[in-house]
């Protein structure tokens, strides 16, 4: 899962001496920050070092990374002429370094380990944008969707295309699989969903052409809707039992997760007693991509990480045809 390198000391040392956005902007180092996990726990794909904000700055947004807080933009799109300020730029002049850490990393794994892009959903990104920081109940956004839904939809729209263009570059880089973490969609109904959000996860995941993989989390009650809207693969959170949801999905789709992350914070038995519990509900179907339910914790034991990378390996093991 994303993040998952952020419990290594290694790690920590570079974070000592550069920030997120200063690693992002350094294709060596960050192509040595996506490969350290790989490396240390042995999975079976890259998940590219990012932060879903770097796309916007190409916008023309003022993003701050603010310890402890988020993304925080001082100055929030609000109006129709905020959004019209937006601009939506090619990659290879907003972001020549994402593209070239994607070779990089690339050119250093074997041709068996994918290499994983993503970007944000277009209305988790759009959060950030209205609220101006991270938010618990989204009501600047969901005022913004109710009282001016053209200018919503005008913001949607542009950061759909920003994305489409980002993933595109990304894609052309190297990328063999495309994530979109639509991680705070679950705080909308099915209704809001379907009518601000779906048609955008839609066009963006149907705008690739390389295996997609649609997250998000509190999502429970979309995840027919999410499935709907795109993706080969339904990443789950830890909130609900993978068979169940597999079933909501359709087993026509993958699914990819959901061990809890705050698991690895307890003893190695409930680490392993969780996981098993996760394979015996995927029931050995092709299809199923072993992840946790989001993002690694950075109190994480990263030995626990590798023997619970070795314990699925190990149980799910298949011989594949000479």
């Amino acid at each position: 899962m994303r993040q998952a390198g952020r419990s290594l000391p290694q790690y920590r040392r570079i974070r000592e001496q550069h920030d997120l956005f200063e690693i992002c902007r350094r294709p060596e180092l960050c192509a040595e920050v996506t490969l350290q996990p790989v490396e240390a726990h042995g999975v079976d794909a890259a998940v590219m070092f990012a932060d879903i904000m770097l796309p916007v700055i190409g916008m023309g947004v003022d993003v701050r990374l603010v310890e402890g807080v988020g993304p925080v933009i001082d100055r929030p799109i609000r109006s129709a002429a905020d959004v019209g300020r937006l601009g939506v730029p090619e990659p290879e002049q907003s972001v020549p370094f994402v593209l070239e850490a994607v070779r990089l990393v690339r050119e250093a794994l074997r041709a068996d380990q994918a290499v994983i892009g993503f970007c944000g959903g277009a209305f988790t990104v759009a959060g950030y944008l209205v609220e101006g920081r991270p938010s618990r109940d989204f009501g600047a956004v969901k005022a913004l969707m109710y009282r001016d839904p053209e200018t919503w939809h005008a913001l949607m729209g542009k950061l759909t295309a920003t994305f489409a263009r980002y993933l595109g570059g990304k894609i052309a880089a190297g990328a063999d699989v495309i994530q979109v973490f639509d991680s705070w969609v679950g705080v909308l109904s099915r209704t809001d969903y379907e009518e601000f959000v779906a048609p955008y996860s839609r066009r963006l995941l149907h705008g690739v052409d390389v295996p997609t993989i649609h997250f998000g989390t509190g999502t429970t009650h979309l995840l027919d809707l999410m499935a709907a809207a795109g993706g080969d693969v339904i990443g789950l959170d830890w909130r609900v039992p993978l068979d169940e949801a597999w079933r909501v999905v359709g087993h026509d789709l993958g699914v990819q997760g959901n061990l809890d992350p705050a698991s690895l914070l307890g003893p190695w038995d409930r680490v392993e007693a969780g996981a098993l519990q996760v394979l015996e509900h995927a029931e050995g179907r092709p299809g199923h991509i072993f992840n946790l339910g989001h993002g690694v914790l950075p109190e994480s034991d990263p030995a626990d990480l590798r023997r619970l990378v070795d314990l699925v390996h190990e149980r799910t093991a298949v011989e594949v045809p000479a």
